[in-house]
């Protein structure tokens, strides 16, 4: 037998938020895992939950996470916790979590407060299909290369950003998406909560007189499917529909077959390449 890791999803600001099974389950347990003990305590406090607390954060996620697979071995149930919100999501819980299923060890989530969710449902942009980046790397390669990813983005786009990084990152949205609709959320469930319906362009207006403060959750439209097309449609319109056949049909693509590429390409009817090729007596037509 083993013992069971709970993953605790805390307040992301108001303490209301936590439910009574995440209380109850913090109390019960062996030991609690926190992200950062020295603000965890703070909330342990509030609710008078004695129960002892260790810390797991990125820097010791191997091997306190071996210590803490060997307590939940022992017999020991154990509670997961980040600074505010769900463990697992953008945080080194992940970890925890895939170390535990290797080994057999039960997992389980206490459903709560999401930052990037929250948000979404504040945002007035579309919720039926989302993309949650979290943080853009720090590397610039790395996050270049994710950036022009979203760029051809669908899906609304979730991103979290620091403060002190804030305008920079919108000035590196705008280039690269261009000038799209942005829903800027701060201070989330918080007496000073502010949800700003924007553009990119014109956040960046205001932020360069208004520092920002507090980490922001970000949320952007994603590009529309019609422009997508379109744009795909102009690259061909420099290429002959002759050229743009001989294209496929190298490929080893048969006439009829490579007919209905063209067609969906160019965003034409099948018909009209027939037809373009019948006049310039194109063989095989």
């Amino acid at each position: 037998m083993s013992g069971i890791l709970y993953l605790c999803a805390t307040p992301i600001g108001n303490l209301e938020d936590i439910t009574l099974r995440v209380l109850r389950i913090l109390q019960e347990v062996d030991l609690i895992a926190a992200e950062d003990t020295r603000n965890s305590i703070k909330l342990l406090n509030h609710f008078n939950i004695k129960t002892p607390m260790t810390s797991y954060h990125e820097h010791n996620k191997i091997d306190k996470g071996k210590y803490l697979i060997a307590r939940l071995q022992q017999d020991s149930n154990i509670a997961l916790i980040t600074d505010a919100g769900t463990p697992g999501i953008s945080d080194p819980g992940e970890e925890l979590v895939k170390m535990c299923h290797e080994v057999g060890i039960q997992v389980t989530s206490l459903p709560g407060a999401a930052a990037c969710i929250t948000a979404l449902t504040l945002s007035g942009l579309s919720t039926d299909r989302f993309a949650f980046e979290a943080f853009l790397p720090v590397n610039k390669k790395e996050k270049q290369a994710v950036l022009k990813e979203l760029k051809k983005e669908t899906r609304t786009i979730i991103l979290y950003e620091a403060p002190h990084r804030f305008l920079q990152t919108l000035e590196k949205l705008k280039k690269e998406l261009g000038n799209r609709r942005v829903t800027v959320c701060r201070e989330l469930t918080k007496k000073h909560e502010t949800v700003f319906l924007t553009t990119l362009e014109k956040a960046m207006e205001y932020y360069a007189e208004h520092e920002p403060r507090g980490e922001c959750v970000l949320i952007i439209e994603g590009r529309s499917r019609k422009e997508m097309i379109e744009e795909e449609q102009m690259k061909w319109k420099e290429t002959s529909i002759e050229e743009h056949m001989d294209i496929y049909e190298k490929q080893g693509i048969d006439r009829k077959e490579a007919m209905k590429l063209v067609a969906r390409d160019r965003g034409i009817s099948k018909r009209d390449v027939y037809d373009t090729l019948h006049r310039k007596g194109h063989s095989g037509i």
